[in-house]
Parts: C-alpha cells; structure tokens; sequence
C-alpha cells in the first residue's frame, strides 16, 4: 500500500489498522475485470435512477473499456436506468462505431464522451445529466462556491463551459467541453447540467451526485441571504482531504451496497 492511500485510508477512518476498509479490487484476469467494471457501471445507472437522474433520453455514464482502451462501454438508448442490466451495455470506439452490443446509443453520449475520454487518459468514466438542481444552477453561468466542506470538493475543481448552442451532437463541440473540463473533476453546461469523471465508475457517479446537491444547497443559500465563503486556503486543504481516487470512490460504496441488497438484477 503506497503512502498516499495509507493518508487516505488513515484521513477516512479510525482502526484502519485493525479493521477491514473498503479498497477497490485489483485484476490478474482482464475479462474478470472488464465483467466487474461493467457491472459498476450499470449500478450507477441505478444510483442515478435512485436520484431521479433520468430525464427522458437524456443523461449518459460510460466507461472506458480496460482491455481496448480507445472504446468505451455507455447505455443504451431508450432503456430507463433502474432496468439497465451489465449485459444491456453497448460498447463503441472513438469514431463512432459500435463494438458490442444490440442496441443504439444516444449521439450525444458519443459526441461529448468520447471527446472527454480521448483528452483526459487519467479519466476512466464520465457521468452526464439533465438534472433539477444540476439545470437552475448552470442558468446562474458560474462556478460553486466553497460554502461547505462538501462544495470544497469542487473548489478549482471544476470548470465552466459558457455556450449553449442546442443539443450537442457534434463533436467539435465535445472538444470545447472537455477543453472546459481542462484537469478538473467536473464542467458545468451552462444551460444544459453538469458532468462528472473520475478514475473508476464509482468515483464518477459519487462525484456526480455529490455535485448536484452542491448545486442544490447553494441555491437554497443564496436565495435565503448572503453567503459566508471558506477561506481560501481551508477550501484546498479541505478539497485535497476529500478529492483523492480512493475517498471518492469510496463515497459509492454505501450506495452501491443498499442497491445490490434491494435489486443485484443489475449484475446479469
């Protein structure tokens, strides 16, 4: 275990020494892995379910695909999330082209998220949604503010893609979303909603989550009175404490085993 997740492991618990902690798993066996990552991604679209994260057709997660790195594995079209099974998702390359699977795939899941995936080789998953407080809060055409420990999570994290230009379905347009993304951990659309990436699936999806309750919380704040802000210095301590690979993952965890003991269906 390297220093770094020792501070992590340390930073998340008392008795890390002592008792077992969540850690993600390691592969020997590259199908085993694929399988399993597979299986998390459809989990997430159960999170997202949970979350009312489904809007129509839109809204997209994929994941880049562990053994042929220039495709990856996203929803297919029309299915809602709290049905989506490992064995419904449609594998596609950066051009477009559909590897596995039986069914379409929404074309602006492609047009944006293989831009992200080809820019960002430290991304392995990218989460995308219309949601309620996600939508008001990239009307307002700015960034969050460090107004909790949890909003510091995003603080100079995340960046700010100011044209809305109609559904995106080209991908130059991806190129200027993931150059608004830059190194972050998560754009705002103005006008459209928010995505989120991170090094696994469970990283991606907490971070979304986590996001869109930022947004939520600021615009109740905002609207009540003056906001008092986190100094400077405290919001990037505080974001290097929770912002790690292995907190923000381990943010999914607790989610991802409430989904598994009320409906694993998703593991088919």
């Amino acid at each position: 275990m390297s220093d770094n997740i020792k501070q992590d492991v340390n930073h998340m618990a008392i008795g890390a020494g002592k008792f077992n902690i969540p850690m993600p798993p390691t592969f020997t066996d590259k199908l085993a892995q694929r399988q399993y990552e597979k299986q998390r991604l459809a989990a997430g679209f159960r999170a997202f379910a949970l979350h009312q994260f489904d809007e129509g057709l839109a809204g997209h997660i994929t994941l880049r695909d562990c053994i042929d790195q220039d495709t990856f594995w996203v929803n297919p079209l029309g299915i809602h999330f709290s049905m989506i099974k490992a064995s419904d998702l449609v594998r596609i390359d950066h051009q477009g082209k559909i590897i596995e699977g039986a069914h379409a795939v929404n074309n602006a899941a492609f047009a944006i998220h293989s831009r992200v995936h080809m820019a960002r080789p430290d991304v392995n998953a990218v989460a995308h949604a219309h949601t309620k407080y996600g939508r008001a809060f990239s009307a307002l055409g700015e960034l969050l503010k460090p107004i909790s420990q949890d909003a510091c999570m995003f603080y100079e994290n995340h960046g700010l893609f100011e044209t809305f230009t109609g559904v995106v379905a080209q991908k130059d347009e991806g190129d200027l979303i993931a150059q608004a993304l830059g190194e972050h951990s998560a754009v705002i659309l103005q006008n459209h909603g928010l995505i989120t990436v991170g090094s696994s699936v469970d990283a991606a999806v907490a971070n979304f989550i986590l996001m869109d309750s930022c947004c939520q919380s600021q615009l109740l704040a905002q609207a009540a009175g003056p906001l008092t802000l986190i100094d400077h210095d405290i919001a990037l301590k505080t974001k290097a404490a929770n912002g790690s690979d292995l907190v923000t993952w381990g943010n999914f965890q607790p989610l991802y085993t409430m989904l598994h003991a009320s409906d694993p269906s998703f593991l088919a």
